[in-house]
């Protein structure tokens, strides 16, 4: 079921997810370019997987269209897995930087869900 709104309601979910695959890539860069390259498979994939489904969101949110549950609830559980992964990474400030955007994308998505609901 979608639900046609005018986008600007949508406008911190958008702006925390464009921020969030903004972030995810340069971190999934910065991981392979580094010597633990090698012990961050795991997080280089989240970060790809992350920065995917939040570019997504953000597209489907700028048309003012959500989509209720499913896309946001998994954006959601993407960052929050995506934020614990580059937590234990937390020496390096890229993956630093990225769980705190991770964390925050997951809020805003929810936030939406609550929305709907």
């Amino acid at each position: 079921m979608s639900v046609e709104v005018d986008y600007k309601v949508f406008k911190k979910c958008i702006d925390a997810c464009l921020a969030c695959f903004v972030e995810c890539n340069q971190c999934a860069h910065q991981c392979l370019h580094a010597s633990e390259a090698p012990l961050q498979t795991r997080c280089i994939q989240l970060n790809h997987e992350c920065a995917i489904i939040c570019l997504a969101a953000a597209n489907m949110l700028s048309i003012g269209n959500r989509w209720l549950g499913a896309l946001y609830e998994e954006c959601a559980e993407i960052c929050e897995a995506c934020a614990e992964e580059c937590e234990q990474h937390n020496h390096l400030v890229y993956c630093k930087k990225c769980a705190e955007v991770c964390r925050k994308c997951a809020k805003e998505c929810r936030a939406i869900i609550k929305m709907a609901a």
